[in-house]
């Protein structure tokens, strides 16, 4: 049996980063999500191509979206600020544009997984980056996602 995606605010994000042709990955518990983990988060993981014409496309996209991105919110997405959380507008959303553990977005393109029209990064990626941001909260998610990741693989021998 096919399984029926439902996760609206990941759709409603795709289709508007597309139209404005910005190059992103889901990543995080949210990218685990989309991949079948399951789990429930509060916010959107995005981890976003760094370059000026990509971060210019994002801003543009938001504002599509309704999140009513401060002065400092866009200036911090126009650097490419590491780490940049947006808590006002429709939905929560973290823009990650150096997550921990991974070396470069490029290459982490390469790895990535594309599942019902979303582009997230590799399970393997996802799980790296919470080993290396050593949070607590990242801490007690990894077995879980380390045991999601076997069952995977074990599923798609069957």
């Amino acid at each position: 049996m096919e399984r029926r995606f439902d996760y609206p605010q990941a759709l409603k994000l795709a289709k508007v980063f597309n139209k404005h042709k910005v190059k992103y990955m889901f990543i995080g518990k949210s990218g685990a999500i989309i991949l079948g983990y399951p789990d429930t988060t509060q916010d959107v993981d995005i981890y976003p191509a760094k370059s000026r014409e990509n971060c210019k496309n994002l801003v543009k996209a938001l504002l599509e979206l309704k999140f009513p991105l401060s002065k400092k919110d866009r200036q911090e997405i126009l650097k490419g600020k590491d780490f940049v959380q947006i808590r006002k507008g429709p939905f929560d959303v973290d823009l990650v544009f150096a997550p921990d553990g991974i070396e470069s977005f490029e290459e982490a393109y390469g790895r990535s997984v594309k599942t019902e029209g979303l582009v997230v990064c590799s399970l393997d990626d996802i799980i790296k980056s919470k080993e290396k941001a050593g949070r607590r909260k990242d801490k007690e998610s990894l077995d879980r996602l380390k045991e999601f990741k076997a069952w995977l693989k074990d599923n798609k021998k069957n």
